[in-house]
């Protein structure tokens, strides 16, 4: 698979972060297509995350959820999804064909995750195709272990708001363990380059912490590709969705990001290298959204 691997995958934002990192040129193995370890992955899945821009630009995140095999590749050029947003989610209705998307697939139970960037490629009653631009892997550091199996759940009325956060917003914030950040490379970036990208942060209980409205979050060691805080540097409006196993609440917001490089706390478990604050400008609180919950081993 070396020959699908993209001879300059990074765009000067994140040539940029790498650069105010201390981060030498690499030739990271992006690929234009997935292996086969990653077309195998997606098909035991419960659910994928999804990233596409809303009408003023805006990155929107959401949870897409099915019964595994929802999620396929019936080539390396593509993924299908058999499964789309509910009606009441933002994103519903900013999947249309010929819009970048950025996707992650992720296991919580055995922390494998893999990430796909590309492009919609047909969006139909059923779900959509994505032809793929980017592929590539990330390490399992700082994944909650979880496993996850299907509840029936009834969903409550959308609460939209803005920068003023509501009480249940933050409850959710404070005790979250896992949350799911899209971004976007901004309008200077071209090739496979350009595009939408989700990708995972998480940590200990509260690891991000909310004041007003804005929300602090450490970002530890990991690949050195800074695809998320490249994205920050060269367009720095963003999305957050995160989920709560317990209830099925989901919140969705969007705001503009600050990278503060000097925030380094080395004696932190785990060590934070920099803090990325992302100001929340709306946001959407759906209780009992996501339909899977955490399974509880039998004593």
């Amino acid at each position: 698979m070396d020959g699908d691997r993209i001879p300059m995958p990074f765009h000067a934002g994140e040539l940029q972060a790498q650069a105010m990192a201390g981060v030498e040129p690499f030739n990271a193995p992006i690929r234009n297509r997935m292996p086969d370890q990653h077309r195998t992955f997606f098909p035991l899945l419960p659910f994928v995350c999804v990233a596409v821009a809303d009408a003023d630009g805006w990155p929107l995140a959401t949870l897409v959820q099915g019964p595994p095999g929802f999620a396929s590749s019936p080539d390396p050029a593509r993924l299908d999804v058999a499964a789309l947003p509910s009606g009441d989610d933002p994103v519903r209705s900013r999947l249309a064909a010929g819009a970048p998307v950025g996707m992650l697939g992720i296991d919580l139970g055995t922390r494998r995750r893999n990430r796909v960037n590309g492009v919609l490629a047909r969006v139909g009653e059923a779900g959509f195709a994505v032809d793929v631009v980017q592929s590539f892997g990330n390490c399992p550091r700082y994944i909650h272990v979880r496993s996850l199996v299907p509840v029936d759940r009834t969903p409550g009325p959308v609460t939209a708001f803005g920068a003023d956060v509501p009480a249940r917003a933050r409850a959710l914030l404070a005790t979250a363990t896992t949350l799911f950040v899209a971004s976007a490379s901004g309008a200077d970036a071209q090739g496979a380059a350009a595009g939408l990208d989700i990708s995972h942060r998480g940590g200990p209980a509260g690891f991000a912490r909310l004041a007003g409205a804005v929300l602090s979050v450490p970002d530890y060691p990991g690949n050195r590709y800074f695809n998320t805080i490249g994205n920050f540097v060269a367009e720095p409006r963003a999305a957050i969705v995160l989920a709560d196993v317990a209830t099925g609440d989901v919140l969705q917001l969007q705001g503009v990001v600050d990278v503060d490089w000097t925030a380094a706390e080395p004696s932190r478990v785990p060590p934070v290298e920099r803090v990325w604050r992302f100001r929340i400008v709306r946001g959407w609180l759906r209780p009992a959204a996501f339909g899977l919950a955490e399974e509880v081993p039998e004593t």
